[in-house]
């Protein structure tokens, strides 16, 4: 079975930042995309003029103060001078920064872009088995943690990290030049410091970050599995009880909440305890070497104002840190759904399925969801092109599991199966895939309009054709009959529309695509007995010329199959039309007179109600 997501085991180590960013920037860098890559060239060297502007502010501002010394007053309009261009330098590195980010917004937005498409299409390549297993609110809140990421994180890294590393580099040169290498070993180790003191706390934080992505995940996917079930809710008068169960859900995450926000408090006080005590020294260095004549009064206001602007991102250090610790946290989460390996795949250089006559045939096919748990056991028949084949049996006999294995959902374990000849393990599964038509059971349909889950069936279909659909499924002068006909929404899993309804979509959907191949999967199973008869008369006329598999469980819905096959526990029993296997008394014999009891006894409660 896949794994569960969102998030991973709790006690596995933290991955490497590196390792887990590495993968990203393919995203950031595209190699079929120049001009992207312009883009984030000239992005940097907009972060370095911006660094080189921002540089220049505190030896205009020490030259005007120093030209404000006693003395000095000849020279005001130089130090105004001085002054302007002061400001002008603090206007350009904003300005830098600003069109930076213009430069850089499309880079950015393309990346998350294009990896969000990655997941998207790699989540519908999975295999059923990891539908069947997966939560649809933590699998959608994975995606939007993790592409929400992005953005910040590219923005942090940089704009903001490589851009520090630049200044800290050039104030240390400066230092050394003008101060010795007193005030540069302090500097390098008030860094240090600071930058160890951050990621141990920071570390011990993720922990506490995880837990509470943890229960966001769970109250997500508790939210959404009650929502998607509301009728069964209401069904069991249970909205109190899923009610305590969200709010047990919310409480743990406040909980983890509470502690992952008050233990910022512990970091920023230990951050602020070193860049202060940094400033402190540095300031009373200056202020010493003014007072022996070392340095003039601008040196001081100099080594202020550079430490000062090395600060201000600094102070952003340990923010930049745990934001990008996290976003590696959401983003590790995204890439194990990447990661998770697509069970069902195309052999290399696999052709396409050509069908021809539309032959159906299983040869000797073995099949287990578990490997422990075989399903079917060595089942063979064939279909002849056109011909209808009905299969039925006990419940848990297989029968849905041969309409997923036809749409190759999973590979069998043993034995073929082969379409015209072909073995469809051989070819690729959009060209299988497209070859069979498929009404199931419970039809679910897309929340937009009528018009759009008809069109469904096929991709590029005209209206004339979607219409013409719907008249060969009997629904047009139902769907005309609509306020909007077939701008009519069908609401949250087509609710709004009635079983037979849903049921008539389906069809016409499954008209609309036009297969060889027709899979009538317990179709009307959840009908009415005056609804059933009404789809099953559109059913026959679909079927015609096409080779047809009936699922089915009312026997009555099956009687005019060509061949009907009885699986009991996963091997074929019985086998024969309708009226030699009534000859035979054997299990197929045994059902039709149980389900004849029970139609009557329906019958003879429709009329005592009437």
């Amino acid at each position: 079975m896949p794994p569960d997501f969102p998030t991973a085991v709790k006690n596995e180590p933290m991955p490497p930042v590196w390792a887990t960013l590495k993968r990203f920037f393919v995203y950031l860098w595209p190699a079929d995309a120049p001009a992207l890559r312009a883009r984030v060239v000239l992005s940097m060297l907009l972060v370095l003029a911006g660094k080189a502007t921002g540089l220049l502010m505190p030896f205009a501002y020490k030259a005007a103060i120093d030209r404000m010394a006693p003395g000095m007053e000849p020279a005001v309009g130089l130090a105004m001078a001085l002054v302007g261009a002061y400001a002008l330098a603090r206007f350009g590195s904003v300005a830098f920064d600003n069109v930076r980010n213009v430069v850089f917004e499309r880079v950015g937005q393309e990346a998350t872009r294009r990896l969000a498409d990655h997941v998207f299409i790699h989540l519908h390549r999975l295999s059923l088995r990891f539908h069947l297993n997966r939560k649809t609110g933590a699998v959608t809140k994975v995606i939007e943690r993790g592409t929400k990421s992005i953005d910040t994180m590219l923005y942090f890294i940089l704009f903001n990290i490589a851009p520090t590393i630049v200044e800290l580099a050039a104030v240390c040169v400066i230092f050394f030049v003008k101060f010795g290498t007193g005030l540069v070993i302090a500097t390098l180790l008030m860094v240090a410091v600071y930058i160890w003191f951050t990621r141990t706390v920071t570390e011990w934080r993720n922990q506490l970050r995880r837990d509470m992505v943890d229960m966001d995940t769970n109250a997500v996917a508790h939210a959404v599995d009650s929502l998607l079930n509301f009728e069964t809710v209401k069904y069991f008068n249970a909205e109190d009880r899923e009610a305590d169960r969200y709010g047990r859900a919310m409480r743990q995450y406040a909980n983890a909440a509470v502690k992952s926000e008050n233990s910022l408090a512990l970091l920023n006080i230990g951050q602020a305890l070193v860049t202060n005590l940094m400033m402190a020294g540095a300031m009373a260095y200056s202020v010493w070497g003014w007072s022996q004549g070392r340095f003039t009064t601008g040196d001081v206001v100099l080594v202020n104002t550079l430490l000062a602007q090395l600060f201000r991102p600094l102070d952003m250090l340990g923010m930049v840190y745990r934001t990008i610790r996290q976003g590696v946290i959401d983003m590790e989460a995204m890439f194990a759904l990447i990661d998770t390996p697509q069970e069902i795949v195309d052999a290399p250089g696999a052709p396409d399925l050509a069908v021809a006559k539309g032959e159906v045939r299983f040869d000797d096919v073995v099949f287990g969801y578990d490997a422990d748990r075989e399903i079917l056991h060595g089942v063979s028949f064939t279909i002849p092109a056109g011909k209808t084949l009905a299969i039925v049996g006990p419940t848990g006999a297989g029968k849905s599991t041969i309409a997923r294995l036809l749409f190759r959902f999973y590979d069998v374990n043993g034995g073929r199966i082969l379409i015209d000849g072909q073995d469809i393990a051989t070819v690729r599964q959009d060209s299988l895939r497209a070859a069979i038509g498929i009404v199931p059971q419970d039809m679910v349909l897309f929340n937009d309009t009528i018009g759009y889950n008809i069109a469904y069936g096929r991709e590029g279909a005209s209206h004339a054709e979607i219409e013409e659909a719907a008249r060969g499924a009997s629904i047009h002068d139902f769907i005309l009959s609509l306020p909007k006909g077939y701008d009519t929404r069908v609401g949250e899993r087509g609710l709004k529309l009635s079983g037979g309804e849903k049921q008539r979509v389906a069809i016409a959907r499954t008209l609309l695509k036009n297969p060889p191949v027709l899979i009538l999967d317990e179709a009307t199973s959840a009908l009415d007995s005056r609804t059933e008869a009404a789809i099953q008369d559109v059913l026959g006329r679909i079927a015609q010329r096409r080779t047809t598999i009936i699922v089915a469980h009312r026997l009555s819905t099956v009687v005019e199959a060509d061949e009907i096959i009885v699986l009991d526990q996963g091997r074929i029993v019985e086998q024969g039309t309708h009226r030699a296997l009534l000859a035979g008394d054997g299990l197929y014999a045994q059902m039709w007179m149980r389900q004849a009891t029970e139609r009557d006894s329906g019958e003879e409660a429709e009329l005592a109600d009437a």
